[in-house]
C-alpha cells in the first residue's frame, strides 16, 4: 500500500470513528495543498478552493476524498485542533540527545510540581522517539500555540494549530499508535494544566529589543520594517506574514544589502514572539530561503 493510501484510509478513519476534522499533510508535515493564492492573502476558504491550510479541515468523507486527490503526493494528515466536538489540545514533547532536551520527563517534572495528576489519554509516537499526548477542552476556551512556555521540549497545540495523526509518514518516519489500539479514548484535559497552557505568561517584548539590534547590526530600516510587520500579525495572518517578510528579506539579501543569516535569525525571533510554533516558523524560513536565494 503506497503511504498516500495508507495516510488516506487513516485519515477517513479518524474522521468517521471520532470526528476529527483533517487535512492532509506532506512529508514535510506541512499542509500538502497549495494555496492559490499569492502570498500575503488573507483568504480562509471564502473563496470555496482548496489551498487555505487548516481552515480547509473537514469530517466529510468526500471533501476529505477530494482534498487527498488534490494532493496525491500527500503522505500523512493533520487533525485539527481546538474544533467542535472534542476541542482538541495536544501536547508535542520533543525528545532530543544531541540538545539534551526531554519533553516527556520535563512535563512529569511540571506535573509533579504543580500537583498535577495527568490521565491516561490517547498517546502517539513520533518518529524521533517523543511522544503526542491528546486531551479534549472545553468549549469556549481558546488555547494558543506555544512553543517551550511550560517546558523545554514541549509545545502547545491549540486553536489554529494541528497535530500529526498516526499512521502519517513524515521525513524522518512513521507516527504510530503508542497508547491502547482497543481503547482510542481522548480525556478531558486537567484544570490545572489547561490553565498553565491558557495563562498569560509575563514575557519581555522582543519587539524593541529586536528592531534595535538589527538597526545596530546594520540590519537597517528594511529589516526593522519587516520584523514589525512579522510582530504586527494578528492570528491566521502569522505564517502568511513570516513567509513575504522572509522572501523580501532574502531579496535583499541576495541584492548585498541584508545579511541573510541575520534577516533570518531576527525573523525567527519575531514569528516566535507572535505565538508561531518553532517547528512552522523554521520551514516557512527554510522555504522562503529556498524561493529567493535557491534561485539566485
Amino acid at each position: 500500500m503506497s503511504d498516500w493510501q495508507n495516510a488516506l484510509d487513516n485519515a477517513l478513519q479518524a474522521a468517521d470513528r471520532l470526528g476529527f476534522e483533517l487535512i492532509p499533510l506532506s512529508l514535510t508535515k506541512l499542509p500538502a495543498i497549495r494555496s492559490p493564492h499569492d502570498k500575503g492573502h488573507s483568504c480562509k476558504g471564502e473563496c470555496g478552493q482548496l489551498g487555505h491550510g487548516i481552515h480547509d479541515a473537514s469530517s466529510d468523507p468526500d471533501r476529505i476524498r477530494a482534498m487527498f486527490e488534490a494532493a496525491r503526493h500527500a503522505t500523512g494528515y493533520g487533525i485539527a485542533c481546538g474544533r467542535p466536538p472534542h476541542f482538541l489540545i495536544g501536547l508535542d514533547l520533543d525528545r532530543d540527545a544531541e540538545k539534551d532536551v526531554d519533553g516527556v520527563w520535563e512535563l512529569r517534572r511540571l506535573c509533579a510540581r504543580k500537583g498535577i495528576a495527568v490521565p491516561r489519554t490517547v498517546i502517539i509516537r513520533t518518529p524521533r522517539g517523543g511522544y503526542h499526548a491528546w486531551w479534549t477542552g472545553p468549549e469556549g476556551v481558546k488555547v494558543p500555540n506555544r512553543a517551550g512556555q511550560l517546558g523545554p521540549g514541549i509545545d502547545v497545540r491549540g486553536a489554529g494549530g494541528y497535530l500529526v495523526g498516526p499512521g502519517s509518514r513524515g521525513a524522518r518516519g512513521l507516527y504510530t499508535l503508542a497508547s491502547n489500539p482497543d481503547n482510542v479514548t481522548v480525556h478531558p484535559i486537567p484544570e490545572q494544566l489547561l490553565q498553565l497552557m491558557t495563562a498569560d505568561k509575563e514575557r519581555p517584548r522582543r519587539a524593541g529589543t529586536t528592531a534595535a539590534n538589527t538597526w545596530l547590526m546594520g540590519g537597517g530600516r528594511a529589516l526593522v520594517g519587516l520584523v514589525r510587520h512579522v510582530l504586527d500579525a494578528g492570528e491566521g495572518q502569522r505564517n502568511n506574514r513570516l513567509f513575504w517578510a522572509a522572501c523580501k528579506a532574502f531579496e535583499h539579501a541576495a541584492a548585498g544589502r541584508l545579511d541573510a543569516d541575520q534577516a533570518e535569525d531576527a525573523l525567527m525571533k519575531a514569528a516566535v514572539e507572535v505565538g508561531l510554533p518553532d517547528k512552522e516558523a523554521e520551514a516557512t524560513l527554510k522555504s522562503a530561503r529556498g524561493d529567493v536565494l535557491g534561485a539566485a
